[in-house]
């Protein structure tokens, strides 16, 4: 399979894209632009020698990523102290590249690849805006929909932050790359558009009829 990438860098930090270089430019604009508009993640780091990686839920803040797990995870649990190398990504597929040879079937996609140090946030402060902008992420407004966590649960919950100081977006997008000798055969070939949409809301049992629908949902 064959993949067309650009690359936009971290402005002020290294990029990590290794590949298509002229293409990699400092303006993070794209790079945030992309990891503002989604909200799961891979995160991966190394513990007692073996890779470890779990998907999260995230937000930006800044020139970092915030993180959401449990005191008791893997991730909370090796990031106490001074914090720990981490990598963390972020994918979206826009669509299936179908090509008339098998060699040159792709995926138009977008992948953020984020590297920096993960640390355990610990002050009430601090946690209580994290979460805010994990429920702003997940849902614009979900924030002031819901009750706060409470001091019990916020003891239970872990919030990790991840500085950027290595990052790259890798993008393919555009049609089918056949050989001039394939483009005869009787093959169809194209590009099949993915999108992710939200469905029609299903309400919890007890919900009130009147109850208002949060402000974040879009329908498309």
């Amino acid at each position: 399979m064959t993949t067309q990438c650009t690359s936009t860098g971290l402005a002020g930090a290294r990029s990590s894209a290794t590949r298509l270089r002229d293409r990699v430019t400092h303006d993070g604009t794209a790079l945030y632009g992309f990891l503002d508009s989604e909200y799961l993640g891979h995160l991966a780091w190394v513990a007692r020698g073996a890779p470890q990686a779990l998907p999260m839920l995230y937000a930006r803040d800044g020139d970092r990523l915030l993180l959401h797990g449990s005191t008791g995870g893997a991730a909370a649990l090796a990031a106490r102290g001074t914090g720990i190398a981490a990598g963390f990504t972020v994918t979206t597929v826009d669509g299936l590249v179908l090509a008339r040879s098998a060699m040159h079937h792709s995926v138009n996609f977008r992948c953020a690849v984020v590297h920096g140090t993960l640390s355990l946030m610990k002050d009430e402060a601090s946690k209580r805006a994290a979460f805010d902008a994990l429920l702003e992420a997940v849902s614009p407004g979900r924030s002031r929909e819901c009750r706060p966590a409470d001091a019990k649960e916020l003891a239970a919950t872990a919030v990790l932050a991840l500085d950027i100081e290595e990052a790259s977006l890798k993008q393919r997008a555009g049609g089918v790359a056949d050989d001039e000798a394939d483009l005869t055969l009787p093959y169809w070939a194209g590009v099949v558009p993915l999108r992710t949409t939200q469905g029609p809301p299903v309400p919890a049992p007890g919900v009130p009829s009147g109850a208002a629908l949060p402000a974040g949902l879009v329908f498309v």
